[in-house]
């Protein structure tokens, strides 16, 4: 706004009289204030003056010192504002005078429109979104201080502005409105920048945002040795995904359809939004850059890889968005997911894994951004993916701390994590109201809700299952035991159905085979799949037994494994099938002592066979016990 002829402090003895940018609405325009003008137009009673292009008014003639013409230049002070809106100028004739120069609204930042709503703005940013609806063109810009909507208006539909694309240093000049919730500025003109001028504007938030996209330094939820070498890798990710959110890139989360992967990907997604609403002044902004999905396979499917590239290219073409940055969360780290991410490097998608799994840096690690697995520093499945991502994502939203003190817990029960630090994790879940069994059913009814809801990410009822960012304790506690009785109910029909068809034998190495054809002697299509199916009737024999157990659920083209006592190593085995038999399809991978097979039908029994010999060969280790759920092989 125009400051006051009269807060001019008494030293000063020339008056100070504003020169409008021609831009500038009637909000530039105050009482005591004075103003160079041009005359556009005599009449009897006076004459109307310009104060600006938007801004006119008349000088009546008993407040004129002289006659003028159109065009002549005279020197004003508003004088009245009727009901209707037409103002009234008098002529002032000041003896000596200073002109200063009034831009077209205040120069601001994102940060500041909030006190600023009313007013008219000026911005200078780079945009990281352009989104054509059925009315106005909205340009997502962003500064060093966040991302705000800007609506330029053409005709319903018509893109506004066509010449301004992605990346480009804009200087925009508009009105500022509430919307939603947030803010949003009208856009009366924007111009590119270009030059040194936008190389300088262009540093300057490059350097804000390797600022603001710094992690939180926050404290481990629990002290833990073997966690501390993955800590400089997770705060890598944590600063790559904020970084992310600053330039206006969706990310795209895959996540393995399990308890572990549940406790992975919602954390992380949830602080995600935290930081978006913090970044964007768009309500909405959250819901157009972040998107859960879980994988029901244990890789990354061609299927699943399609359904994302599809995705992300008619999102860019529709709506303005780029490519998205895909973060794969317990999945992601063998050769089985190649294929689809060489599917993404055709056009640069950036890909980031976190994951538990046992990997194969030299297959996956040259097609990653980032790759963050405790067997890289020595370590094993014992720390969990789960475990992993909630101090992932403190370091993005440390505030999110109290909701997910008991998730770790979950997610080491989920996959049976027998880590020195569990007890730790339970102690601390604990302290939330936690015991041990309550934790196991949040599991249990996690993995149940997730094979029903197949590919859909569940939304608000998995946050009331997982009881994070949930508003109703009584509502958690009520719906995890009605999922939970309601799993426990159908493992055990299953069960029922089962037990009687196990084929037993003794290996050569004194460890007890059990196998089961889940095709022909289990309900198909129902809960539990044959993965959890298998993992259920191996959990029994181990019980029962006392001793070594591996266990084999089998079907048409498939097999996944469980072992308790025995050293197996199931992606040596799978890799030396695969050279062992050409021809027969095989795949598959997962933990050391847990995982699964894939092969073509005709080859079954064959392969079945070569499995068996490999693992009666298998040392015994009376003290090694599977320690996660299968992947649920449909």
């Amino acid at each position: 706004m125009t400051p006051s002829a009269t807060d001019a402090s008494p030293a000063e003895s020339e008056p100070t009289v504003y020169d409008l940018d021609p831009r500038c609405g009637r909000e530039a325009v105050e009482s005591g204030a004075l103003y160079h003008a041009t005359v556009n137009g005599v009449v009897d009673y006076g004459v109307f003056v310009d104060v600006s292009d938007q801004v006119s008014g008349l000088v009546h003639e008993s407040n004129l010192f002289a006659s003028y013409d159109v065009g002549d230049k005279l020197i004003v002070e508003l004088d009245d504002e009727r009901e209707n809106g037409d103002l009234s100028f008098v002529e002032r004739a000041p003896e000596s005078y200073t002109t200063e120069a009034v831009d077209y609204g205040d120069q601001t930042t994102v940060d500041d429109l909030d006190e600023q709503v009313g007013s008219t703005v000026h911005l200078d940013g780079t945009v990281v979104q352009i989104n054509q609806t059925g009315g106005p063109t909205i340009f997502q810009v962003r500064d060093e201080t966040g991302v705000v909507p800007c609506a330029a208006f053409e005709d319903a539909g018509v893109r506004a502005y066509p010449e301004i694309e992605l990346d480009d240093v804009v200087r925009l000049s508009g009105h500022v409105e509430s919307r939603n919730g947030g803010v949003q500025i009208e856009v009366e003109s924007i111009d590119r920048v270009e030059g040194t001028t936008a190389e300088q504007f262009r540093e300057r938030l490059d350097d804000a945002l390797e600022t603001a996209a710094e992690p939180h330094d926050v404290e481990p939820l629990v002290e833990w040795e073997a966690f501390e070498p993955l800590r400089e890798d997770l705060e890598d990710v944590a600063r790559l995904l904020r970084k992310t959110v600053l330039e206006g890139r969706p990310i795209r989360m895959r996540h393995h359809a399990d308890g572990d992967g549940i406790c992975a990907s919602v954390p992380v997604e949830l602080a995600l939004e935290r930081f978006v609403a913090e970044t964007y002044e768009d309500a909405d902004a959250a819901r157009h850059l972040l998107k859960r999905l879980p994988s029901k396979a244990p890789f990354y499917e061609m299927e699943d890889v399609t359904r994302d590239l599809n995705f992300a290219l008619e999102n860019r073409s529709r709506h303005g968005q780029k490519l998205p940055l895909l973060l794969m969360l317990d999945n992601g780290s063998t050769e089985e997911d190649v294929p689809a991410y060489e599917n993404l490097a055709h056009y640069d998608i950036p890909i980031v894994v976190v994951d538990h799994h046992h990997p194969d840096p030299e297959a996956v690690d040259s097609l990653l951004e980032e790759h963050v697995n405790p067997y890289i520093h020595g370590e094993d499945y014992r720390i969990t993916t789960g475990m992993m991502c909630v101090e992932l994502a403190r370091m993005i939203a440390p505030d999110l701390t109290d909701d997910l003190r008991h998730v770790p817990a979950v997610a080491g029960l989920s996959d049976r994590s027998e880590a020195n630090a569990m007890a730790d994790y339970l102690d601390l879940a604990g302290e939330e109201g936690y015991d041990r069994a309550e934790l196991r059913e949040i599991g249990e009814a996690l993995d149940y809700a997730t094979n029903y809801l197949r590919y859909d990410d569940g939304g608000p009822l998995i946050t009331d299952v997982l009881n994070v960012d949930c508003d109703d304790r009584d509502r958690h506690e009520e719906l995890v035991e009605f999922l939970a009785e309601r799993s426990e109910r159908d493992i055990q029909r299953q069960l029922d159905n089962a037990m009687p068809h196990l084929d037993h034998e003794r290996l050569d190495n004194d460890a007890h085979l059990y196998k089961l054809d889940v095709e022909n002697h289990a309900r198909r299509f129902t809960y539990p799949a044959p993965g959890k199916t298998t993992g259920a009737v191996h959990d029994e024999k181990v019980a029962e037994t006392g001793e070594p157990v591996i266990t084999i659920g089998y079907g048409p083209d498939f097999a996944v494994l469980r072992s308790d006592g025995v050293r197996l190593d199931i992606p040596e085995m799978v890799e030396e099938l695969r050279e062992e038999h050409p021809g027969a399809g095989v795949s598959g991978g997962g933990h050391l002592v847990v995982g699964s097979i894939k092969f073509v039908r005709g080859k079954r029994e064959e392969i079945l066979d070569a499995l068996v010999e490999k693992m009666a060969e298998a040392e015994l280790d009376e003290d090694l016990h599977s320690s996660v759920s299968l992947p649920n092989e449909d």
